[in-house]
C-alpha cells in the first residue's frame, strides 16, 4: 500500500487539495490496499484561502514510508510567503523526504516552488501556475520551466499547472499506479475528461473518444475497457448499451468521432502493445489474449493503427 502524504500551508487552495485527494479516494475504493490518505501540516489547523478551517492535521512525519506519495498543494498567492516559518519547516522536510529515491512528487500549482526551494527542481523539466512562472525561473535557473503544459513528468517528481490541471495530474499518476481500468472509473465517477501531458505526441487510445458525457456511450466504453479481448459483436454493445446496433453507431459517431467497432479495435491493439512490450508471450498468445482470431490479425489490425508493426519474436520483459 501505498502512503498519500498531502503537505498542507496556510492559506491553501482548498480545490488543490480536495480533487486530488477525492482522486486517490475513489481510486483506493476500486482498487483496495493501494493507497492510504494522510495530511500533514507544520501546526494542526490550518485556514484555508476559503476561510475554511482543517483541523487535525498531522505533524510532519520524520519517517516516510518507501514508495510513498508527496502531495504538495498551491497557496494563494498572498499566502506564498517562503520565508515564513511554516515554509521553511516544510520545506527542510521537503528536502529529506526526497532523499529516499523510492518516494514519488506531486506538486500542485506554487507547490513547485516549495520544491524549487527545496532543491528538488535542479536540473529537471517542470511547469506552475502562469502566475509563478517567472518566479519559478528565477529560484531555479538549472529547471528547464514549461509555460504551456498542464503537467511535467520528470522521473519520480510531477509538477502542474495547478487548480484543476492538479486533478489530471493525479489521474495520470493513478493510471501509471493502478492502470487504465482504475483510473477511467475514477474519472468517470468525478465526471471529468482524462487527459495526458500536453507534451505527449498523442493521445492514449485508453482515454481517446471519451470527451463526452453522453452516460450510455460511457456505459460501453466502460464494459469494453474492463474485457476488451471479449467478444464484442455489434449485438453485444447495443445489449450493454441498452439499444440497437444502429442507434448506437449514431451516438459513437456523434460523440465518440469514431465507430463502436474501432473503439474496440483501439484498445486491443493497446492492449496488444502493452503484452508486446512488457511480456515474453509470442504473437499468438497476444492475439489470443486480446481478443483477435490469429497473429496475423492482430498486425493487420495493428498496421491500421500504429506506424510500426509489432515484431513477431518473442518480447523481452522490461525493466
Amino acid at each position: 500500500m501505498r502512503t498519500v502524504l498531502f503537505a498542507i500551508l496556510p492559506e491553501v487552495v482548498l480545490l488543490d487539495v480536495a480533487g486530488a485527494a477525492d482522486a486517490f479516494r475513489i481510486a483506493e475504493r476500486e482498487a483496495p490496499g493501494n493507497y492510504q490518505l494522510r495530511f500533514v501540516s507544520t501546526q494542526s489547523t490550518v485556514r484555508a484561502a476559503v476561510g475554511l478551517h482543517l483541523d487535525k492535521l498531522e505533524p510532519l512525519p520524520q519517517h516516510i514510508p518507501d514508495h510513498s506519495v508527496i502531495v504538495v498543494t498551491g497557496v494563494t498567492s498572498k499566502g506564498l510567503r517562503l520565508d515564513s516559518a511554516p515554509a521553511i519547516t516544510l520545506v527542510r522536510w521537503l528536502k529529506r523526504a526526497m532523499e529516499n529515491e523510492t518516494v514519488t512528487l506531486m506538486c500542485v500549482c506554487a507547490g513547485a516552488l516549495l520544491a524549487a526551494k527545496a532543491g528538488v527542481l535542479k536540473g529537471r523539466e517542470c511547469t506552475t501556475h502562469h502566475q509563478h512562472i517567472d518566479d519559478l525561473m528565477q529560484m531555479e535557473p538549472a529547471a528547464t520551466v514549461h509555460a504551456n503544459r498542464i503537467f511535467v513528468e520528470d522521473g519520480r517528481v510531477f509538477t502542474s499547472a495547478g487548480v484543476t490541471a492538479g486533478l489530471d495530474l493525479t489521474l495520470y499518476v493513478i493510471g501509471q499506479q493502478l492502470g487504465h481500468q482504475v483510473v477511467a472509473a475514477v474519472a468517470r465517477d468525478l465526471v471529468v475528461y482524462m487527459r495526458r501531458s500536453g507534451g505527449d505526441p498523442q493521445l492514449s487510445p485508453w482515454v481517446m473518444h471519451r470527451n463526452h458525457l453522453n452516460p450510455v456511450l460511457h456505459r460501453v466504453q466502460d464494459a469494453v475497457i474492463r474485457d476488451p479481448a471479449a467478444n464484442w459483436s455489434a449485438a453485444r454493445l447495443a445489449a450493454v448499451a441498452c439499444t440497437s446496433a444502429r442507434n448506437l453507431a449514431r451516438l459513437f459517431a456523434e460523440h465518440a468521432g469514431c465507430s463502436p467497432l474501432d473503439y474496440v479495435q483501439r484498445l486491443r491493439v493497446a492492449l496488444a502493445r502493452e503484452l508486446v512490450s512488457n511480456s515474453e508471450l509470442g504473437m499468438e498468445r497476444v492475439a489470443e489474449k486480446t481478443g483477435f482470431s490469429s497473429a496475423h490479425q492482430l498486425r493487420r489490425v495493428w498496421r491500421r493503427w500504429e506506424a510500426t508493426p509489432p515484431t513477431a519474436h518473442r518480447a523481452r520483459v522490461s525493466g
